[in-house]
């Protein structure tokens, strides 16, 4: 009897049926990797190397989108060199890559509590499988979506399809990422969306789109969707 109880009352509560994540900077700890290989790509090429600040402002965009972002004044021939400097600097490294500590144990939670569980990222559709695969996340998402599919964030695209696929309200839904990008994408969605502190973007840069949540922590993110979401 108490069982059912808590149970009633956890779905009484629950404001969401599909929760979506972003990958770089939310899931998978690769933010920096990310801006220095944006740096690497930029110095091969002899041209001007951004700061931390802007190689990390463009991360979640696709890279097409990011590379003619982060070096907006230079002859458009360079970006498809820029993106395979950067694509060979990334998979230099990929494999030591990591996800956040707690993160295998919040998505398991989640998944065995009943939510759609999806990724929408500015990686590559081959890049994502391949991340997945090496922390053994592949069958763990209902659906993904990916740059080089559709339209990169912040157009609402990723998302739409999403709900479209799974066969979700957009209004119950909530998109979690590190990035104004991500926040963007959910306002001009339709969707809720959730900061995290410890990623690509300042936490000022997150406040302005007000998101619903905002968690320094994967264990803070974690404990707020087990309450709330």
């Amino acid at each position: 009897m108490e069982l059912a109880v808590c149970a009633a009352k956890k779905m009484a509560r629950k404001q969401f049926d599909l929760i979506v994540f972003d990958w770089d900077g939310t899931l998978m700890d690769s933010t920096a990797a990310i801006a220095k290989c944006i740096q690497a790509s930029a110095r091969d090429l002899g041209l001007p190397v951004p700061d931390d600040r802007m190689a990390s402002q463009v991360i979640g965009l696709g890279l097409q989108e990011a590379m003619e972002a982060v070096l907006p004044n230079v002859d458009p021939k360079y970006y498809p060199r820029m993106i395979e400097r950067y694509r060979y600097h990334y998979l230099m490294q990929d494999h030591a890559l990591t996800l956040f500590a707690g993160v295998p144990e919040m998505l398991a939670e989640l998944s065995q509590e009943g939510y759609f569980l999806a990724v929408a990222t500015g990686k590559s559709r081959v890049g994502l499988n391949r991340a997945l695969d090496a922390v053994n996340l592949l069958s763990l998402f209902d659906a993904t979506r990916c740059a080089d599919e559709t339209f990169s964030k912040p157009h609402p695209a990723m998302l739409q399809e999403l709900t479209r696929e799974l066969g979700q309200d957009i209004k119950r839904t909530v998109m979690i990422g590190d990035t104004t990008h991500d926040l963007q994408m959910a306002a001009n969605a339709g969707a809720a969306g959730i900061a995290v502190e410890y990623g690509a973007h300042p936490e000022h840069q997150l406040q302005a789109f007000a998101p619903l949540f905002s968690a320094s922590s994967v264990p803070m993110l974690h404990d707020w969707l087990s309450r709330h979401a």
